[in-house]
């Protein structure tokens, strides 16, 4: 299985960058992991609307650059479905019958464009808090390790 995270933004943090590693090797037992970072966009103080959007798209077309081709794309959005834990891992073994690929992408701080959205074959939420894409990128990394030992019957222990 290929698993590809497109997130805007980079890890600036290193107790993010540390935690991010340590999931990735986790995850190489399992899965050929590439994640893929995308500069975002600098936002203007009191940002209109339209100013808003145009972020979003800017940030949007380099997201779809970076898309690999025949892959499942799953997009984190404050307005996708909820999943457990258990129901995650069971969506992504049922991915795994039909495709050998796929790709969650992150937005920035604004979120993601109307045409990534449009792209996507799953929207999946965390819930409805907004949360720094560097926290995200953890939380969806062990999650993503989390269904593969749910998957594999293997007990999880942190």
């Amino acid at each position: 299985m290929n698993i590809t995270v497109i997130s805007v933004g980079k890890i600036k943090e290193k107790y993010f960058t540390a935690a991010i590693d340590e999931y990735s090797k986790r995850l190489s037992r399992f899965a050929k992991l590439n994640i893929i970072e995308v500069a975002d966009e600098k936002i203007p103080d009191n940002a209109s609307e339209k100013e808003m959007e145009q972020i979003k798209e800017k940030e949007g077309n380099k997201i779809l650059a970076k898309l690999p081709q025949n892959s499942f794309v799953v997009t984190l959005c404050i307005e996708g479905k909820e999943h457990s834990s258990e129901e995650l891992a069971k969506k992504i073994a049922d991915i795994s019958m039909t495709s050998s690929h796929i790709t969650f992408i992150i937005g920035g701080s604004l979120g993601l464009s109307d045409t990534v959205k449009s792209k996507s074959a799953l929207r999946l939420s965390f819930g409805k808090m907004t949360l720094p894409h560097q926290l995200i990128r953890v939380v969806l990394l062990e999650q993503i390790y989390r269904a593969f030992k749910i998957n594999n019957n293997e007990s999880y222990h942190k």
